[in-house]
């Protein structure tokens, strides 16, 4: 799913930089040879945080169909962290802003770049085959898809960041991060903390939801995973209706706080909507036969069709972003010899020699895994890399990778090269995800890099260290954190059911699908077309009273209690703001991003301990 991020402090930082040219930049700005960068402390503490947030991402694309930035919350718990240690090693010294910001890129490839195709695709394929793909097969298509984003972003860099200054406002957001942390900023301080403190309560708040321990249980600490409402409507027992009821989670209430209150607001009412005016309408008709087949028999075949038509339109109407994607980049010779920049930029000639290799790798993994046509393979790697391009500027500009629509571009075209071929469909999509993801990704840190005068080649390889680190800890956890189909359908994932229905729908025909959902999947595609015209055209006083297409369509593919804990979470900060805006503007990022990593990191850790258990009794 797409992704987004705030960044209060854009003027403030860039505002300075806006007007100098690459030679002004390299002579006013640019540090990268006085102050230490790839260090190998950097590398392993933001390998290792990376390793950590890409389990807690893992686990939230899996239960809210949402991935979360990482660098902010790396940057936080990496300053905190090492005022740790030296408390124990006074001799060692602080780390540099630009160690640190090395750190970022690290953390920030190993934690993000590497799910995409984890998460969703292969999860989607669970749910198709019932078994796992071998990890021989996995680790390779992870690792290969994430390293071709990051090679093919290298000609995007001079011209996206040097030379146009697209705002990547996320990367301007973690490098005013770094510059309050490493300023001793009283406000920066008391935010990392805060995020260590939010990270902790809800660390404790998913153990005790999740936990199944025998002490645990003694002590009766265990809450509920879910707490019903004991409400009958229209003769329909609404507790038997997947989660209908609140669940004890900070995670989603933090992801709440984190989307806002429009998608929120457009989640729950939704969700309202389909379970009391739609689902016993649905019920009495035997359209679904039992209320625990709302959602996978039938509201997510809608679902899935808002989220599609709103993305692909919303893509479409950027056309002057796209034409832009393809016009904008120039060669790096034109400057030649006396190029000030040629000794600290990323080369073009470590496109070509990254590209080749693993554009053959990802080609003939295609071919041997899943037996895709080399044809198909080739088109895959090559629309993807164009697409990779229409996904950096689109983050650069607007903070919103579209990752989604880039995928349903790549499932359109691979449905006319390879029909009915739903495994063909889902693992080219995947690559798809992968490379735009890790593409948009390591540009944003490089714009934090540009910001800092830190050195872009170093950064660039900090980066690819990443994505070994996240590879290495991902495909285990995806083992041992869904051991089987029932484990994947248990936490009832809304992105991989949405990539399982699409893929369904090009690959097996509409005929699969009931009559009765065909013509709500019509109405719901129009209505995604209309909220992505609207979401562009309207002024922005209206357009805030308009509901979110994202919101409508995530709410039929997940359970009520999902949707209720989002707008509790949006209502909080609502709340909040409106008894003390600056306080809350101030602590309601880092509170949220801390309370997401906490429960996720703590439920997937016991997940894949439970998953160990059970595998050492049999």
């Amino acid at each position: 799913m797409e992704t987004t991020n705030s960044a209060p402090e854009e003027a403030h930082l860039s505002g300075d930089l806006h007007e100098l040219n690459e030679r002004e930049w390299f002579d006013k700005v640019y540090q990268g040879d006085k102050v230490p960068q790839l260090t190998l402390r950097a590398v392993l503490m933001g390998g290792l945080l990376g390793a950590l947030m890409s389990i807690s991402n893992l686990y939230t694309m899996l239960k809210v169909g949402w991935a979360f930035g990482v660098a902010i919350t790396a940057c936080v718990l990496s300053f905190v962290i090492w005022k740790v240690v030296r408390l124990f090693a006074p001799k060692l010294s602080d780390m540099t802003i630009l160690e640190n910001n090395c750190m970022q890129s690290t953390a920030s490839a190993a934690g993000y770049s590497t799910g995409a195709t984890v998460g969703i695709a292969f999860g989607a394929l669970l749910l198709i085959t019932g078994k796992h793909v071998d990890w021989t097969i996995l680790f390779p298509w992870t690792l290969v898809s994430a390293l071709l984003g990051v090679v093919l972003a290298v000609p995007m860099k001079r011209q996206m960041i040097n030379r146009e200054k697209l705002p990547f406002p996320s990367g301007i957001a973690a490098a005013q991060t770094l510059k309050s942390l490493h300023s001793h900023s009283a406000e920066a301080v008391k935010q990392a903390y805060s995020l260590v403190a939010a990270m902790f309560i809800a660390g404790i708040t998913g153990f005790m939801k999740n936990g199944e321990f025998a002490w645990q249980l003694a002590m009766k600490l265990k809450l509920p995973e879910l707490i019903h409402f004991p409400i009958k409507h229209r003769g329909i027992d609404m507790a038997a209706l997947p989660g209908f009821g609140l669940e004890p989670s900070l995670l989603l209430a933090a992801a709440g706080m984190l989307v806002g209150l429009r998608v929120s607001l457009s989640m729950i009412l939704s969700a309202l909507f389909l379970y009391f005016i739609v689902s016993p309408e649905l019920l009495q008709a035997g359209i679904i036969s039992k209320p625990s087949d709302l959602i996978k028999g039938w509201a997510l075949w809608t679902g899935s069709a808002i989220m599609v038509t709103s993305g692909l339109t919303a893509f479409a109407i950027e056309w002057k972003t796209i034409v832009r994607s393809f016009t904008g980049l120039k060669s790096d010779k034109q400057e030649g010899e006396s190029d000030p920049l040629a000794a600290i930029e990323v080369p073009n000639s470590w496109l070509i020699i990254g590209v080749v290799p693993l554009a053959l790798a990802s080609v003939i993994l295609q071919y041997v895994a899943f037996s895709i046509n080399p044809l198909v393979g080739f088109t895959t790697v090559g629309l993807s890399f164009l697409l990779a391009l229409v996904a950096c500027r689109a983050t650069g500009e607007t903070d919103v990778t579209p990752m989604s629509a880039m995928c349903k571009i790549t499932q359109l075209t691979v449905a006319v090269l390879a029909p009915r071929n739903i495994t063909t469909n889902l693992m080219a999509a995947s690559v798809t995800a992968n490379i735009a993801s890790s593409s948009a990704d390591l540009l944003t840190d490089l714009k934090s890099g540009y910001l800092l005068g830190a050195n872009p080649r170093k950064q660039f390889l900090a980066q690819l260290i990443g994505v070994f680190f996240g590879v290495a800890a991902i495909v285990p956890a995806w083992y041992m954190m869904v051991p089987n189909q029932a484990a994947l359908e248990a936490m009832q994932p809304p992105s991989v059911q949405t990539w399982y229905a699409v893929a369904t729908a090009l690959s097996e025909g509409i005929d699969k699908v009931p009559v009765s959902a065909r013509w709500s999947m019509l109405i719901g595609g129009i209505i995604g077309i209309v909220l992505a015209i609207t979401d562009k055209y309207l002024p922005p006083k209206i357009k805030k009273f308009t509901p979110s297409a994202m919101g409508l369509g995530l709410s039929w593919v997940m359970p009520f209690s999902n949707a209720l804990a989002f707008f509790i979470g949006a209502l909080v900060v609502e709340i909040w703001k409106r008894i003390n805006a600056k306080n809350a503007e101030i602590y309601y990022v880092p509170v949220a991003s801390g309370a997401v990593a906490g429960e996720s990191l703590v439920c997937a850790m016991i997940a894949i301990v439970n998953a160990a258990a059970a595998l050492a009794r049999h």
